[in-house]
């Protein structure tokens, strides 16, 4: 091109995103109205813990979410958009104790310095609806919800053997028990009988399940996993006889293989292990040794199966046989009935305790390939199985059910592994539970005139137990019933109650108003339709969220069953990892290339090595501070980068080099705004339309091509594709920059282009387009103005399928535009299945491209 941008200064971002910041904040800008005429749009991303700091992770999910809110609002619609925090919890607990600050105190200072953070990278919150959980408004709603499940029968205290953290001295959840051991502690974890709250999900569990099929706009894999986690299991229990009297109830999913029953197993949790354990010391040595494992399925299925003999034996239900009885540290008290009838030749767990206890081994199904290997566990033909014989397993199934019923021993039964949510935690920092226990009326529900039960500040951290039990006049109070003295329940609430509600109350048009939930603000906006977050939430928040809008509805507050219509699981930040040859990790500025091309400490010259791509983590020093790129290259700068190179539910690959090729473009696109708008592109032409057919070749292609640019872009925005749209965009900026000798003698066509290509980019660079749309004076706010359109009849000609190859091999094509360049097809081509199979994670060598014409990638 013949133009000379480059006495155009650079870019200053900084006075630029500061401006917009505080304009779109101090305007309200992003304000949500329920009462709005326009289409309504609820996008969210999930709940943020105010740790203290916004990480790369976090900065990607929200500039997700945010892109979407932009794109949204342009479109039209009435987009809620709003931002809360997550913000009980132990971590607030522990740091009280560490550096003895309050957990109130740590938790506001680290909203505040995180909200500042948000505040830099311009993301269109309404932040009027901003809330914690930790506010006493916003927990005084949530007792308010907990007496209406109470009330309801929702909500029971029952004993049950829990996970107990020695170390944090409180329960955890089974997911918060890794290898054995506290989430968090890090300390063994042991098993203890306590009296707990429990929500009761499982009286919800058919329609949480049933309705999974109806969530379509949610990843097949996170259906999948919810599916599993409820775990419906359909079979026969079958009731033996011991020779001393007692009942054994098993339940199975596999009664076809009864005839290779060897022995039976009861849990150490089963009530006649308790009674045996009563009489026999081995017994009760072997259940205490029992309780100092946690209660995790993943605990039970790795640790070393152990058993011991009762001496007890029952009789075979079709076999002249008796079957020991042992008590198997394998076997849940929690599922089923806490007793199985084990076959070793077809189950694993019951194959290794087998082979430990030199038990016998009976083959009942044949593989169909021939297949001696045991224990097997695929599908067959039933073999040494009288009457069972020949059946496949689902025809023995039905039969061995039905003679099990015929003989009054056994009965068809549907059993679910989802057991009721055990919500008691036994810490201060956590939404108090409204009951109070009474020696003389039990224990008696608080009337919502007392609400809310306020955390009391004046707490020591010091020591083992909850904070509340050591707190006298906090916890000592007069019963509302009798007026005798009470006692305060001190455990408070688990913090998934918090974050199970929360997107209902961002629904109230007016967050300074007293009612818990305002249903026709709720009708409105409800259902969520794009919720955001990691796939680690998969089972519990997700299924936590969908039980209380059931719940909710059943209590009257709402009418909502299923809370999100469409669900996005964001891949994660990964980058390079360096440390020493000892293993120390290290800072990638502590790194540097020596001239042999290799890597090493710039303090010593130790050699380093380096590691892959892993997930961003403290403990190996491979972070990235967010507040650094925005101090140095600016927000539009992070935001482009974290959406430009990689599908946003893949595991995106932090690079520098990339971050300054998005620097690099803001600034390419800053000198083609300057540019263009020193040839006097104006507001005039703001609503112009042009005619195309008195423009010469070159521009009639420009225009056609900027057509398909629109509808590609759109496209790419509606599949949340935001990485095909930087690229499409990236595309028509070469095309026009080739073009820009011509933009004098055609001001109206590239003010069409320059005005819509600033809608286009918007989303994900806000602030570089608000300020250059408002420098070309073009109306109100960029955001405000409609989505451009684009004409379907000068999309003919534009564009063509281009092949792409992969050792010279044809393996798809890609609809580009005819002058797409090399980027962009690699982009598109990346994405389709068969390259993606014929690559095979190989490392690519070259790319052969001819614009037009081929792409082949020679691996």
């Amino acid at each position: 091109m013949s133009v000379d941008l480059s006495e155009i200064a650079i870019y200053n971002f900084s006075a630029t995103e500061a401006k917009w910041q505080d304009f779109w904040l101090k305007n309200d800008s992003f304000h949500s109205d329920s009462n709005s005429s326009q289409k309504k749009y609820y996008v969210l991303e999930m709940f943020m813990y105010p740790s203290g700091k916004v990480h790369i992770g976090h900065v990607r999910n929200y500039i997700i979410g945010d892109v979407i809110a932009r794109f949204r609002r342009s479109c039209g619609f009435s987009v809620l958009h709003p931002v809360g925090w997550d913000a009980f919890g132990l971590p607030a607990e522990n740091a009280a104790l560490k550096h003895g600050v309050h957990p109130k105190d740590w938790t506001y200072k680290n909203i505040k310095i995180m909200k500042n953070q948000l505040l830099s990278l311009g993301f269109s919150y309404d932040w009027k609806r901003e809330f914690a959980t930790c506010d006493e408004k916003y927990y005084g709603f949530q007792q308010k919800i907990f007496l209406a499940l109470y009330r309801k029968g929702l909500i029971v205290r029952k004993e049950s053997e829990v996970n107990w953290d020695p170390v944090d001295n409180c329960v955890l959840a089974n997911e918060q028990v890794i290898g054995g051991c506290g989430w968090r502690s890090g300390a063994p974890v042991e098993k203890r009988i306590l009296s707990q709250w429990f929500l009761k999900i499982t009286d919800f569990v058919d329609e949480l399940l049933s309705e999974i099929d109806n969530l379509t706009g949610w990843p097949e894999k996170v259906r999948t996993m919810q599916r599993n986690w409820i775990g419906k299991s359909e079979g026969c229990s079958i009731s033996f006889k011991t020779n001393t009297g007692d009942e054994i109830v098993v339940f199975s999913t596999r009664p076809d293989t009864i005839f290779g029953a060897t022995f039976l197993a009861i849990s150490p949790g089963h009530p006649l292990t308790a009674a045996l354990g009563k009489t026999n010391d081995k017994i009760k040595a072997f259940i205490d040794e029992f309780k100092k494992g946690s209660v995790t399925q993943e605990f039970f299925d790795k640790q070393e199966k152990l058993g011991i003999d009762t001496g007890l034996v029952v009789d075979h239900p079709f076999l002249n046989e008796k079957l020991p009885v042992y008590i198997a540290n394998f076997v849940l008290m929690n599922y089923g009935t806490g007793a199985i009838f084990a076959t070793p030749a077809h189950d694993g767990r019951d194959y290794e305790f087998a082979m430990k206890y030199n038990l016998p081994i009976k083959r009942v199904v044949a593989s169909p390939t021939e297949n001696d290997k045991l224990p097997y566990v695929d599908d067959g033909v039933l073999v040494n199985s009288d009457f069972l014989n020949g059946l496949t397993v689902a025809e023995a199934k039905k039969t061995v059910i039905q003679k099990l019923c015929d003989i009054g021993v056994g009965k068809r039964e549907v059993f679910f592994k989802l057991l009721d949510w055990g919500i008691s935690r036994q810490r201060y920092w956590g939404c108090p539970i409204p009951m109070v226990h009474c020696d003389h009326c039990g224990i008696i529900p608080l009337e919502e005139k007392d609400l809310p039960v306020v955390l009391p500040y004046d707490v020591t951290f010091s020591g083992a137990g909850n904070p509340l039990d050591k707190h006298a006049t906090w916890k000592h109070v007069k019963c509302p019933c009798c007026g005798g003295d009470a006692r305060r329940e001190t455990d408070t609430l688990d913090t998934f109650f918090d974050s199970s509600w929360y997107f209902l109350r961002f629904c109230v048009n007016d967050p300074d108003n007293n009612n818990l939930l305002e249903k026709d603000d709720v009708a409105h906006w409800m259902c969520v339709d794009q919720y955001i977050g990691g796939i680690e939430h998969a089972i519990l928040h997700l299924l936590y969220a969908r039980f209380f809008a059931k719940a909710l509805t059943e209590c009257g507050f709402v009418n909502v069953r299923e809370p999100f219509n469409n669900l996005f699981t964001q891949g994660m930040v990964c980058s390079v990892t360096y440390r020493k040859e000892n293993g120390d990790w290290l800072f990638p500025d502590e790194v540097q290339k020596n001239a042999d091309g290799d890597y090493e400490v710039i303090a010593t010259g130790e050699k380093v090595i380096v590691g892959h791509f892993e997930k961003m983590s403290k403990s190996k020093k491979n972070v990235v501070d967010p507040d650094e790129i925005v101090k140095n290259y600016g927000a539009d700068t992070l935001r482009l980068f974290v959406v430009s190179d990689t599908p946003p539910d893949k595991d995106f690959s932090w690079s520098d080099e990339g971050l300054e090729g998005c620097w690099r473009f803001i600034n390419r696109v800053w000198r083609l705004f300057v540019y263009a708008k020193s040839c006097s592109i104006c507001a005039e032409k703001n609503k112009f339309s042009p005619n195309i057919d008195g423009l010469n070749t070159d521009m009639q292609k420009l225009y056609k091509e900027f057509h398909r640019t629109i509808k590609n872009v759109t496209n790419s925005f509606e599949e949340r594709s935001m990485n095909k749209a930087v690229a499409y965009v990236r595309d028509c900026v070469n095309s026009i920059y080739l073009h820009f000798d011509k933009i004098e003698e055609n001001k109206e066509i590239f003010s069409v282009i320059i005005r819509d290509l600033i809608k286009l980019m918007a989303p994900i660079i806000p602030h570089i387009c608000e300020e250059a749309w408002s420098v070309f004076g073009f109306n109100g706010l960029v955001s405000e103005n409609q989505w451009p359109d684009y004409n379907e009849k000068y999309l003919e000609i534009c564009t063509i399928d281009l092949p792409v190859q992969v050792n010279g091999k044809l393996r798809g094509t890609v609809t580009v535009n005819i002058d797409a360049d090399e980027q962009v097809v690699f982009e598109m081509a990346q994405q389709l299945p068969s390259v993606q199979n014929a690559i095979d994670g190989k490392p690519l060598k070259k790319k052969i491209f001819i614009k037009g014409k081929i792409l082949n990638l020679v691996v």
